[in-house]
């Protein structure tokens, strides 16, 4: 959740350059990111990511381009080479660039699936699998495509290989299916194949691999006409993906990371020696080095089979920053899984410090006593020497999904999902303190004196005035309970909510008023409090301030290219926001308090589908969205796989902002793409159901 624990400015001086007059996106953090596919051509390596579009490295990963000129749609499910040609399959059909990537144009006539999740080249023809629609092929590099299915039973395909004895196509349920005739018909070649949930494919000489999806992997020696399990030393039976290289063969795993057999199959090994990232989606193969790409880490080089690995994706792209902290001369940046970065040069540079995190899902921070403790959706760690070493101290902690994190004098209190815990030891032990708090789901604390409040998703306020020995609702005038944040200046309380914008209490809870005065975007985010300023972070609308106590609002956003901010700090002179996506941007406080830009307009300016709120979540969430036109608007919901889940909106809608709301109540944990579609606008972005 994206909560500052802690409104009240900290007196801290950092020596910082000057930066200029308007918002400067700084160096960091920069890290996780999910990469789905993986190419090589010559010194050139491809990366395919889930949001990010594609990124290129010259020199083996150590610096990376993102090169999506013309890519108009960002989720990269795979990518394939042939000759000067590079291919890019995303859930919004093909793209083709002749140039490595520095210019893209769509390829999709006649494909009537967009879901692309694998490609095969067999001579001039081009095959290419879709999730939903079976295989295409062109004759023509992507000009055209024809749908080549007769015989094909299941029409939900995962991966194309190419052998001696002719195509393979790998199935979600309805196993491997062989083509002897460039894919005019198909049949299925299942025996001995028990597990009929294939995900990927490999060829190595005589040998066809199927990796399957809780059945471990299976080998033929007679195309496809009989299988055998091999699975000796495989412990994850999840395959997601297959690799080649000479004898050795990796298998990457949903959870267990990377598998190594070099005699395959007959036996595997764990080669994961400095993989810190165990979902593995994707492999390539240059020579001695193995790249492997995973969901939530980036790229991983191996250059001794697997024997170690290295991260080589550290420059892709900004992170998803939820949360900061600024301890003596430090500033923290949480990020939604890539874990802690801390910075002592005002973020010009900034470095990961994640040693004995095990979780790298940071919500909150709290300082006791120069003593960090990180909230994560995996427990509470501490750290004693600035981030550089982390100790889980979670004992009595019943529910490790923790939002927020407050302190009051000795005390430190964690929002969870289950309600409030109270530890009086920094954190060595944790007791329930939600005696009368009727909504468990807490997203946000808040300290005022003897007064602490805990805001509540859907449930509003509470108000304990005895350490959380008991709780009562103080909602009076609150006309949005989803309270995502919450501030004090002085005898004013703030509360900032989803959609309802902020309410204002001088009377410590017991009524509230809203004060939106040119708050245009309604959702908060986060406060921050510098003296007599109050600043607000929105989803969609940036930073706003108010020198006022909210009685009015101005945007001050100039130079700042993400609006979508979770959280806010000042360290020095300098105000920081963390945003969705491109991590943290920071402009200085006395320019903005002195110097404040007009208010935006009432209607969006743009089309945009912002990130939903809670997430993670369970079960229930939101999706925004803004239209600045009328449009015919189709918003949907995808698995990892691309099948369509939930349809939730289908029809004609008016300018403005929108709120619909999704229940996952029938699904399973996972993570899900939902994507939009206004006229010429499509977005897709990601969402994780934890249950």
């Amino acid at each position: 959740m994206r909560t500052q624990s802690i409104c009240l400015a900290l007196a801290i001086v950092l020596v910082c350059p000057i930066v200029s007059a308007q918002w400067e996106q700084v160096n960091g953090p920069i890290g996780a990111k999910d990469v789905l596919s993986l190419a090589v051509s010559g010194a050139n390596l491809f990366c395919g990511t889930l949001g990010g579009g594609v990124f290129v490295s010259t020199n083996n990963g150590a610096s990376w381009a993102a090169v999506n000129s013309g890519l108009t749609n960002s989720n990269v499910v795979s990518l394939a080479i042939s000759g000067g040609s590079l291919f890019a399959g995303t859930v919004g059909g093909i793209f083709l660039s002749t140039n490595s990537g520095t210019g893209w144009m769509a390829t999709n006539s006649d494909l009537t699936d967009t879901v692309v999740t694998s490609f095969a080249f067999s001579g001039i023809n081009l095959f290419v699998a879709t999730f939903g629609r079976g295989i295409f092929l062109s004759t023509d590099s992507g000009a055209s495509w024809t749908q080549v299915n007769s015989g094909l039973t299941n029409m939900n395909v995962h991966s194309l290989a190419v052998s001696g004895t002719g195509l393979f196509a790998a199935t979600e349920g309805g196993g491997v299916f062989q083509s002897t005739n460039s894919g005019t018909s198909w049949t299925p070649v299942d025996s001995g194949l028990t597990n009929k949930n294939v995900h990927c494919l490999a060829v190595s000489g005589a040998n066809l691999f199927a990796g399957t999806l809780g059945g471990g992997v299976f080998l033929s020696t007679n195309g496809g006409t009989s299988w055998t399990a091999v699975n000796s030393g495989l412990t994850y039976s999840s395959v997601v993906c297959l690799a080649v290289n000479g004898e050795d063969l990796f298998a990457g795993t949903n959870g267990g990371g990377v598998f190594l057999s070099t005699n395959s199959g007959a036996n595997w090994t764990a080669a994961n020696s400095g993989l810190r990232y165990r979902y593995v989606v994707s492999f390539a193969v240059s020579g001695t080095n193995i790249f492997a790409g995973t969901y939530g880490g980036g790229v991983f080089l191996s250059t001794q089979s697997g024997k170690s690995w290295t991260p080589v994706s550290f420059s892709l792209t900004n992170t998803d920053i939820r949360s900061f902290a600024v301890n003596g001369p430090n500033l923290f940046a949480g990020t939604g899984g890539g874990g802690v970065y801390r910075t002592g040069d005002c973020g010009a540079n900034w470095t990961a410090v994640n040693t004995g995190m095990t979780n790298l899902g940071i919500e909150s921070f709290a300082v006791i006593d120069s003593n960090l403790f990180a909230a994560t959706d995996g427990g509470i760690f501490l750290s004693t020497n600035d981030g550089t070493g982390w100790t889980a101290v979670n004992s009595g902690l019943t529910d490790t999904a923790v939002f927020s994190l407050a302190v009051s004098d000795a005390n430190l209190f964690a929002g969870t999902g289950s309600g409030v815990f109270l530890s009086t030891n920094a954190g060595a032990s944790w007791t329930v303190a939600s005696n009368g708090l009727t909504n468990p789901a807490v997203v946000s604390l808040a300290v005022a004196g003897t007064n602490l409040f805990a805001g509540t998703f859907g449930g509003g306020v509470f108000l304990s005035t005895n350490s959380g020995t008991s709780w009562a609702p103080v909602d009076s005038g609150l006309t949005n309970s989803d309270v995502m944040c919450l501030a004090v200046s002085g005898a004013n309380d703030f509360v900032g909510t989803y959609g309802g914008g902020v309410f204002l209490s001088t009377d410590a809870g017991t009524s509230w008023t809203a004060v939106d005065a040119g708050l245009t975007n309604s959702s908060v985010m986060s406060f921050y409090v510098s003296g007599t300023n109050l600043f607000c972070g929105t989803l969609g609308g940036g930073v706003f301030l108010s020198t006022n106590n909210g009685a009015s609002w101005t945007a001050v956003n100039s130079g700042m290219t993400n609006a979508n901010v979770n959280s806010l700090a000042v360290s020095g002179t300098n105000l920081f926001a963390g945003t969705q996506g491109t991590g943290v941007f920071r402009r200085p406080l006395s320019e903005m308090i002195t110097s404040v830009g007009p208010w935006p307009s009432e209607l969006p300016g743009e089309f945009q589908l912002m990130q939903n709120y809670p997430n993670p979540f369970n079960p229930t969430t939101v999706v925004r969205f803004q239209l600045p036109v009328a449009s015919m608007v189709r918003l949907a919901v995808y698995d990892i796989l691309g099948r369509e889940v939930a349809v939730l909106v289908n029809e004609r809608m008016d300018a403005g902002v929108h709120e619909i709301k999704f229940d996952g109540s029938n699904l399973a944990s996972s993570v899900y793409l939902y994507r939009i579609q206004a006229g010429d606008f499509v977005q897709t972005r990601k969402l994780l159901l934890l249950k």
